[in-house]
């Protein structure tokens, strides 16, 4: 059965079907292609990874770009939670084979579409190579029907996150400024980088009170980075520390919705047009190609 479902994600592959998107910024002459991938992720929980995740959808689908938001933490995700809806399927329902992921997109506040994870389901924490490759086959829809996929992965370094760290375009490491929460953005990125050396890496600093300590941090990780991995992340940027973001939570909406104008939303606000500005960069190779050769390799 993996044989037969590795040669058709093969066959997928080979096939040459352009997107219709093309990014401001992309000239004419460039081949079309895919939507550009981005997983947001950490090494421990609390950091904000998923708030980050669904106010950066919203900011971006503000800018007229269609998104999705993958809620790719199995097990404990609450994407769906924290926009204040509830799905009448999420991605246990496609994983068992009930339904497609496009048939389990739903429309969320803010202007994107979602695919809520599933919560409280141990299975869902640990899928089979099989599972995997079910999710895997359906993920060409998607990339052809959006510009940007956003992926909120688990936190830590288990097979079902590395998956996909080292299948889309872009990580995005989430991290604050306490030293468990350093250590442990350091492990991920020393495990992704270990399992492949050509992922482009950056990390996001939140909930710091300005850029000077979000810089200090990411310098701390980045002088480790280099002096033991022979690279480094790039500096994606922070959000401040900011009491309207905790109210929004409360009441279940982003916070970016909520309060547009407070600093944390001014923070996501640039720190979506700098993700828009990687997505304006002609790529060689989709998402599918690059599942593939993790389900394959």
């Amino acid at each position: 059965m993996i044989v037969d479902q590795a040669e058709a994600l093969r066959e997928l592959v080979a096939e040459d079907r352009a997107a219709s998107y093309r990014p401001v910024g992309q000239a004419a002459g460039y081949p079309a292609r895919r939507a550009t991938t981005l997983a947001v992720t950490s090494g421990k929980g609390g950091v904000g990874k998923t708030s980050v995740s669904v106010n950066l959808a919203v900011q971006l689908a503000r800018m007229g770009r269609r998104v999705i938001l993958l809620d790719a933490d199995l097990g404990t995700a609450n994407a769906d939670v924290v926009c204040n809806i509830n799905p009448p399927r999420n991605l246990s329902h496609v994983v068992a084979g009930r339904c497609s992921l496009r048939q389990s997109l739903i429309e969320a506040p803010g202007g994107f579409r979602l695919i809520a994870g599933a919560s409280g389901l141990s299975q869902m924490a640990a899928l089979s190579e099989f599972e995997r490759g079910r999710l895997m086959d359906q993920m060409r829809e998607l990339e052809e029907d959006a510009d940007l996929i956003l992926v909120d992965t688990g936190a830590g370094v288990g097979p079902n996150v590395l998956g996909f760290l080292v299948a889309v375009d872009q990580i995005l490491v989430v991290t604050t400024p306490e030293p468990t929460a350093i250590t442990d953005a350091y492990a991920v990125i020393k495990t992704v980088c270990r399992l492949q050396d050509d992922l482009d890496i950056r990390l996001l600093v939140n909930m710091v009170h300005g850029e000077r300590e979000a810089r200090e941090v990411f310098d701390r990780v980045s002088g480790v980075c280099r002096r033991f991995l022979g690279t480094a992340p790039r500096f994606a940027g922070h959000v401040l520390s900011d009491t309207r973001v905790p109210q929004a939570v409360r009441r279940r909406q982003p916070f970016v919705l909520e309060h547009p104008a407070c600093p944390a939303s001014m923070c996501m606000q640039r720190l979506a047009h700098r993700i828009d500005r990687h997505a304006a960069t002609p790529r060689e190779h989709g998402l599918l190609k690059r599942m593939a050769a993790w389900l394959i390799g």
